[in-house]
């Protein structure tokens, strides 16, 4: 065997860990400021306690729209209308709403889609989603996504901090991976929401893609709103999971199942 073989694979290793340390760093503050890192936000003390294997990851972006048209786009997110991302791999190909989907309600506290239920609202302001007790990786995981939405000048800025805490064994490879994977989807999202609300504002019909009345048009994961009624595809035990965690917890007050 070639002597210089281990050398250059082992070169290769480390050159491959320097590069997603250095994208892992760039990323989970992606677009912030550090004072909007080091602001406290409501969804900070929700993994107090928790393991050791954790991360906190804080983005931010501009919007040249004020707050009141920005709200209704963000209240949609993950709620019926698409995540905004890249739509083959985080909404198996459906297209994500490019209007203010008509049917979906406002939110509210209980909702629950796949990245856990709605535990925080302060409406046309914050939303917080709490997820807890989700696999990944062969670790129990623990997430928090808060969205903060204030004015800036004439338009409006988007704070989004999530945190997630892990256990088991696989904890750290867990949390590392999923910093990587959260960097290169929230990114595609925050400049999605960005990108629909600068072009289309509050328009409420997209004559390209004109609503049919199918609960899963735009979305393909399941959501259940707090009321009980459901959207997206059936089938999926985790966001029936997290609607019965959010009863549990007694944030959904009153069901009309």
């Amino acid at each position: 065997m070639n002597p210089l073989i281990p050398i250059i694979a082992a070169a290769l290793m480390l050159g491959i860990v320097f590069f997603f340390k250095l994208f892992a760093s760039w990323g989970i503050r992606w677009g912030a400021t550090p004072e909007e890192c080091a602001r406290p936000m409501t969804g900070d003390a929700y993994l107090a306690g928790g393991p050791a294997a954790r991360v906190a990851m804080t983005r931010a972006i501009s919007i040249h729209q004020p707050p009141e048209v920005v709200w209704p786009w963000l209240a949609q997110l993950g709620r019926g209308a698409g995540w905004y991302s890249y739509d083959l791999l985080d909404n198996k190909g459906k297209a994500s709403a490019r209007h203010i989907v008509s049917w979906i309600p406002e939110p509210q506290p209980g909702d629950a889609t796949a990245i856990g239920y709605l535990r925080h609202l302060e409406f046309g302001r914050e939303l917080v989603w709490w997820a807890n007790g989700t696999k990944f990786l062969g670790a129990t995981a623990r997430m928090v996504i808060d969205l903060l939405l204030t004015p800036q000048g004439r338009g409006s800025r988007l704070v989004i901090r999530i945190w997630a805490d892990a256990a088991g064994p696989s904890a750290r490879l867990a949390i590392g991976v999923f910093q990587v994977i959260d960097t290169i989807m929230a990114r595609r999202q925050l400049l999605g929401l960005k990108e629909r609300v600068e072009a289309y504002g509050a328009r409420r019909v997209d004559p390209d893609h004109p609503e049919n009345g199918s609960p899963d048009q735009y979305q393909s994961f399941l959501i259940i709103y707090a009321s009980g009624r459901m959207a997206g595809s059936h089938g999926q035990e985790e966001i029936s999971r997290w609607r019965q965690m959010a009863m549990a917890d007694k944030v959904i007050i009153k069901s009309e199942e």
